[in-house]
């Protein structure tokens, strides 16, 4: 099913996951007076504290499910490893935005590298490892240093292992608990950047500003913008999203994670909902990525992706949220708290975005 009238003020948007990225969807739906449902099996979601509606249950629970469908006009999600068959549950029911294929590719590392590779943008050499046998003919075409990564579920650094000259592809195996896989080269990059791009149910495609990444422990640290590239690269990339999530027939935002080798720009992944690379647009945009995602699932025109300031978002992991004192003082500092319990080592909890002057 798709929208083919915009959902008018007073609808409800149903959203699968219940963190931080589903809480800040629903603040932006507010906004826009559109009402939010949200979907989670933990009773202590982050987004339960600012939508109009929760259900508690598993992602496989379909009675649950059956009644969410029944209750919203339109079934969106938060994160890139809802169950594929619990979406896929939704069609001829209800709107799903993004689609079904768009999952499913993003889920496998396989299927998203060979469709990436498929439409003539530049990847890292890859091949699909099935065990230590098939690890090993990898290593043999792919070389060291490489990465093996689980191909589903994996984020934050987490199913992943280095294999440079000292590893044996045993011990490597034995890293990512001997799950399917893929092996990517490593690849030898001067930036990492992203793509915060959103396309409607009619096809139109927005692109914003292009962010500098920098990761610390495979989580990321800082977003910048304007990235410290030529005008060139950020038009190749911006281009390269574009063509991304046209070829999905994606709608809502993706995130598309990118290196910057000279002034090639190779896609190193895609994530298919509302990103945290993006964050910086909730006040440095004419327009955040949140609203944004609300108003390309619900038939809404696109809004405006122009930059106002330059920007540097900044997360907050762990007992970093305690900063919340002075940050709320400093001028200059918006600050987003997501209202979560305990603060983990590594967990993200809020993050700040630190704006001045636009220069370019």
């Amino acid at each position: 099913m798709i929208i083919r009238e915009p959902l008018v003020p007073g609808s409800t948007i149903g959203i699968l996951g219940g963190g931080q990225l589903a809480r800040m969807l629903a603040l932006a739906a507010g906004n826009l007076g559109l009402k939010c449902h949200i979907f989670a099996p933990e009773a202590d979601s982050a987004a339960f504290q600012v939508a109009a509606a929760r259900s508690v249950a598993s992602y496989t629970d379909f009675k649950a499910l059956k009644d969410f469908a029944q209750r919203v006009d339109v079934v969106t999600y938060e994160f890139e490893n809802v169950p594929a068959e619990t979406a896929s549950y939704f069609a001829g029911q209800v709107p799903v935005a993004p689609g079904v294929a768009a999952l499913q590719t993003a889920q496998d590392r396989i299927a998203e590298k060979t469709f990436i590779a498929g439409l003539g943008i530049p990847v890292a050499p890859f091949a699909e490892v099935s065990d230590q046998a098939s690890l090993d003919e990898a290593l043999d075409l792919i070389g060291r240093p490489s990465i093996l990564k689980t191909r589903r579920f994996g984020y934050d650094g987490k199913g992943q292992t280095r294999i440079d000259g000292a590893k044996s592809s045993a011990a490597a195996w034995a890293d990512i608990a001997k799950a399917p896989a893929i092996l990517e080269g490593f690849v030898r990059f001067d930036k990492e950047i992203s793509v915060i791009a959103a396309r409607g149910w009619d096809g139109q495609i927005a692109v914003y500003d292009v962010p500098e990444n920098h990761h610390e422990n495979h989580i990321l640290r800082t977003s910048t913008v304007p990235a410290a590239i030529s005008p060139e690269t950020a038009a190749t990339a911006r281009r390269l999203g574009g063509e991304v999530i046209a070829a999905l027939d994606y709608v809502g935002v993706i995130g598309i994670e990118m290196f910057v080798a000279g002034e090639d720009v190779i896609v190193n992944e895609i994530a298919p909902r509302v990103h945290n690379s993006g964050h910086w647009t909730m006040d440095a945009g004419c327009v955040s990525q949140f609203e944004q995602h609300i108003r390309a699932i619900c038939g809404w025109p696109l809004g405006s992706v122009e930059r106002h300031a330059d920007v540097v978002m900044t997360n907050l992991l762990g007992s970093e949220i305690n900063r919340w004192r002075e940050l709320a003082v400093e001028p200059g500092v918006r600050l987003h708290v997501y209202g979560k319990g305990e603060a983990r080592r590594g967990r993200k909890m809020g993050h700040f975005n630190r704006l001045t002057p636009r220069q370019g």
